[in-house]
């Protein structure tokens, strides 16, 4: 907008508003952005998912929808959660407001190496920062969606030939007090669950899979109980909730668990 018509044109959304009703949150949901996000070691270029929302005084009609917006084009910088945590601060402080959440959701990669043969592959996860702010305290969670392979305890004890085994997926969500990069989060999902999973095998691969998972059964509810007792033991994680469902293979229904926990 030019200058002449920024002084002439009128801003309806910062009228009043005669209905004296707050909103809760109001913003934009399903923006799709070009993002980079810091690793363990380097960078990954990615594609997030955004919402932004921030809460409206009951006396003033409506929020400016392009600030958002504006906001993802200028932050171009690798996020982390201390990012995520200034760009809220950025986006409280654009529209003059108090509440407000951030939610970017995005897919990441880490390159695997396989078990025996060592063949190397991108694994894929889903992951997400989501941020909040209540009476302008600020708290950022770390999100992580592991896909992993859970083998029933039951269905190894009483079946005279294998187990059934399925897919699961683990979701943790974190408030840390110092930085956890997200393939150190993955780990730890990893490692809850009856083998973790790679994007190429070989047969070798295959047999050691099969095995380690046979050798490692777990419940859902073993799974939630391992992951969370890792978690107590990590100084970083303040906070927590861990989610497991496994994609039964002899149901068609899922098993599924979840604990959460407040270190403070």
């Amino acid at each position: 907008m030019d200058a002449d018509n920024k002084n002439t044109l009128p801003d309806v959304q910062s009228a009043r508003d005669g209905r004296n009703i707050a909103i809760d949150r109001v913003g934009v949901r399903g923006i799709t952005v070009p993002i980079t996000v810091e690793t363990k070691e380097d960078t990954l270029a990615t594609v997030a998912t955004v919402e932004m929302t921030v809460s409206l005084p009951a006396d003033k009609k409506g929020t400016h929808m392009s600030r958002f917006v504006a906001l993802m084009e200028e932050h171009s910088e690798p996020l982390n959660v201390d990012v995520v945590r200034s760009l809220m601060a950025d986006m409280l402080k654009r529209l003059d407001a108090v509440d407000g959440t951030i939610e970017l959701r995005f897919p990441f990669f880490i390159r695997k190496c396989a078990p025996v043969s060592k063949l190397t592959s991108l694994m894929n996860y889903e992951a997400a920062w989501i941020a909040d702010s209540r009476g302008g305290v600020i708290t950022v969670r770390q999100e992580t969606a592991t896909p992993v392979t859970s083998l029933c305890p039951c269905s190894k004890e009483i079946s005279r030939y294998g187990a059934h085994n399925q897919r699961s997926r683990l979701t943790a969500s974190v408030e840390l007090s110092a930085p956890m990069s997200l393939e150190e989060q993955i780990a730890y999902s990893e490692e809850a669950a009856s083998c973790q999973l790679w994007a190429r095998l070989k047969r070798s691969d295959e047999k050691y899979v099969t095995e380690y998972a046979y050798d490692h059964p777990k419940f859902v509810e073993d799974i939630v109980r391992d992951m969370a007792a890792a978690l107590n033991k990590e100084e970083r994680v303040v906070a927590y909730r861990v989610e497991a469902e496994n994609f039964e293979s002899i149901h068609n229904h899922s098993a599924y668990a979840y604990i959460t926990h407040d270190k403070r």
